[in-house]
């Protein structure tokens, strides 16, 4: 059976898709959840 290079194309685009998804989330830091929107007091000077 010989497979079709544009199958061969897909699935090569699906795994880098996949692969940057992934390692896009490396390194990244901060809260895993939304913060609540809590306006920031403001001085009075």
């Amino acid at each position: 059976m010989r497979l079709c290079p544009g199958y061969l194309l897909f699935v090569a685009m699906v795994v880098v898709l996949a692969l940057m998804t992934l390692l896009g989330g490396c390194g990244q830091k901060g809260e895993l959840y939304l913060p609540e929107d809590n306006p920031p007091a403001e001085s009075s000077d």
